[in-house]
């Protein structure tokens, strides 16, 4: 399959101080094939010096593309990542968090099952294959694998990690799909309304993490926890419609690919 633009869509709340170092990553990224990057980047109010930040990149590195977007008031990183596939132009569309948790580097990989004609939307997981991890937090940890095993419980899907940054999208699949949650709940939403849409084709891929603590900028807390618990329980149980359309069928509308919900 030929890809001719990634679109990568960055969040951005309180990351004046190291998003330029992610926009540095991405630049030196050469990706395979030749696909060109779009970086699509959403300034959720932050209240440090995000917004200088990324203007002075833009400036100093003009032959990279960068597109910039901001909120008039926080919404939650939910409400970003929805500003920013609905502005992405390439054939497919990577979320790329603007702290240094997730590397760059690992694009091409995870394009690996969508270049050979396999896969429509690949994750990359944090808990399978031999990458780097940084040691951190035990009971996180332990989070994140109940809320993946809640997940695929009601999705019957047999992912590893369903909390993961990095999600890969067919953009025309995504764009379709109207998303609702503003935080955190993002992940577990997408993945439901994913799951539900026939003949759709989910890889996972290992990745690297090099997470943050707190007192380098770590944002979710426990209550981001069981607004997940409750966002798996809701998109997955109570639904009111189903796709009724088969995803690869190339004769279909755009717009009959997921149906709404109620």
């Amino acid at each position: 399959m030929k890809i001719n633009k990634l679109s990568i869509v960055i969040p951005a709340y309180n990351e004046g101080p190291t998003i330029h170092l992610i926009l540095d990553k991405i630049r030196e990224v050469e990706m395979v094939g030749g696909i060109r990057k779009e970086i699509i980047i959403v300034n959720d109010c932050s209240t440090d010096n995000t917004k200088e930040a990324v203007h002075n990149y833009i400036q100093n590195n003009t032959d990279l593309n960068v597109v910039y977007y901001e909120h008039e008031v926080n919404q939650g990183k939910g409400a970003a990542l929805h500003t920013g596939i609905k502005k992405a132009t390439g054939e497919y569309l990577i979320i790329q968090d603007a702290d240094l948790e997730y590397d760059p580097r690992e694009y091409n990989e995870l394009l690996e099952p969508i270049l050979l004609g396999m896969a429509d939307v690949v994750y990359g997981s944090r808990f399978m294959g031999s990458k780097p991890h940084r040691i951190l937090f035990y009971w996180h940890s332990i989070g994140n694998k109940f809320l993946t095993n809640l997940s695929n419980m009601f999705s019957n899907l047999n992912l590893t990690d369903m909390e993961t940054c990095y999600k890969l999208f067919s953009t025309r699949l995504i764009q379709s799909i109207e998303l609702k949650e503003k935080r955190f709940g993002f992940e577990p939403e997408v993945t439901a309304k994913i799951a539900r849409i026939p003949k759709i084709r989910i890889y996972e891929v290992g990745i690297s993490y090099y997470g943050r603590t707190y007192d380098e900028g770590k944002k979710i807390g426990w209550r981001d926890g069981f607004r997940a618990i409750y966002c798996i329980l809701k998109y997955n149980l109570f639904k009111n419609s189903k796709p009724k359309v088969q995803w690869n069928d190339p004769a279909r509308p755009v717009e009959a690919m997921v149906q709404p919900e109620k």
